[in-house]
């Protein structure tokens, strides 16, 4: 079998820049790994303790984590892991949990693994997880309950089989991974000064079989247009910020469409718009929220551009045509900046992370997202997000579910990659 599956690696993964050979010996070493006895023993024990495994994603779904609201879920994912026989755990200045299991110090830097503590459900939302048949249904259930299930049971695994590594390993729970928390968590990790991580893995959601190591980039802002306001007859004439507003919208919308038919792929998005107070007077405030998001930096930097560009064409406008009083402002409120970028597929993370796949029987799916993976990649750290395992659906949806389909194999997945990355130490 395991013949086979390397002649399809070389196959389906090797790129132009890395030979077949090396290919075949990215394959080899991760194969040598899973054959180790603490390694063998470490999946049999994801498997026994998959009952266990199930109740900590119970636990920690119904523990509220709504963004910049993470601290309760926290608090319980700190003690899991200092219970799950970390050296050493602590809770940083942003939130983030951060556990520690050291190496023999002959790697070098450290390999980190995290799923994330917040949710996208506002604060007051149900979590409470419901059986139907063997699906599990609550908010936040996949996303990200299962990454920090299952980045949990690999720190178990790992204890129980006392598998050691040569680089020092982090177990982390991020925060502020969701919309407007804006990546906080990473940024605060990967700041300088920051823990000496080298390579990250994230584990996000379920799947046993994606490889996400392309980052998919975002620029959002939330931009409010400001006047007087009045009567809607009485003061007729003022600078009218909702009219600026849709003016706005209309210029960046002709922009950006024909901006983004050519290149690579951009996206753009008005997603909420508020203000006013009554149908019959003009508003003294209406805002708009923006996303933009290219797999191209430097395409999302001219997309940005652009939409600056036809909001100071808007308010311009406005302030020449209005017939009275002062002129209209505009704030424009940077509130989500997401690099993008890319690791190469010659790099060994990620060829670790498709052998991995590979010698479990499954075909990789590589692709692009917006994760935790995002910074590190930015910054030129190897960096990939992985899925936790099992199947699931409904991801920022009330409906949100999980099944427990062979979920123990994405655990196990987990735990070959972080193995292989952190060098597994020989045995004295």
């Amino acid at each position: 079998m395991t013949k086979i599956l390397l002649a399809t690696m070389v196959l389906l993964w090797a790129p132009s820049s890395l030979t077949a050979a090396q290919s075949v010996d990215y394959a080899r070493e991760v194969g040598s790994i899973l054959s180790a006895p603490s390694v063998r023993e470490a999946f049999d024990r994801i498997e026994a303790r998959d009952a266990e495994t199930m109740r900590t994603l119970v636990t920690l779904t119904e523990i509220p984590a709504p963004p910049f609201g993470e601290e309760a879920r926290a608090l319980a994912y700190r003690d899991m892991l200092e219970e799950a026989g970390a050296d050493s755990v602590y809770i940083d200045e942003v939130g983030n949990v951060i556990a520690l299991r050291r190496g023999t110090g002959g790697g070098g830097g450290a390999v980190a693994i995290a799923g994330h503590l917040d949710t996208v459900f506002p604060e007051g939302t149900d979590v409470t997880v419901r059986m139907s048949g063997d699906t599990l249904r609550a908010p936040g259930v996949g996303d990200d309950a299962r990454g920090l299930t299952a980045t949990l049971v690999v720190l178990q695994a790992m204890n129980d089989a006392d598998i050691r590594t040569e680089s020092d390993i982090f177990f982390i729970g991020t925060v502020g991974e969701e919309g407007t928390g804006d990546l906080r968590g990473m940024k605060h990790l990967f700041r300088t000064g920051g823990p000496p991580i080298t390579s990250f893995v994230a584990i996000d959601g379920t799947s046993d079989s994606r490889v996400t190591h392309q980052g998919l980039g975002s620029h959002r802002y939330r931009v409010t247009f400001t006047g007087p306001g009045g009567h809607s007859w009485g003061a007729f004439g003022l600078v009218n910020p909702a009219h600026a507003a849709g003016r706005a919208m209309h210029y960046f919308d002709l922009a950006a469409d024909a901006y983004t038919k050519n290149g690579a792929r951009t996206s753009y998005n008005v997603g909420v718009i508020g203000g006013g107070t009554s149908v019959n007077s003009i508003p003294f405030e209406v805002f708009m929220q923006v996303d933009m998001r290219s797999e191209s930096q430097e395409r999302l930097i001219e997309i940005d551009a652009l939409f600056h560009q036809t909001v100071e064409r808007a308010v311009a406008e406005m302030n020449t045509n209005r017939r009275t009083g002062p002129p209209l402002t505009v704030d424009i409120e940077m509130i989500g900046n997401r690099p993008s970028g890319s690791v190469d597929t010659d790099e060994p993370l990620i060829q670790k992370a498709i052998a991995a796949t590979e010698l479990l029987g499954l075909e990789p799916s590589l692709g692009r997202s917006s994760t935790d993976s995002n910074i590190p990649i930015s910054l030129g750290v190897p960096a990939v997000t992985i899925g936790g395992g099992g199947s699931g659906g409904g991801g920022h949806s009330l409906g949100e579910w999980f099944v427990n389909e062979n979920g123990p194999r994405g655990i196990q997945r987990a735990l070959l990659l972080v193995v292989a990355q952190a060098g597994l130490a020989p045995i004295n």
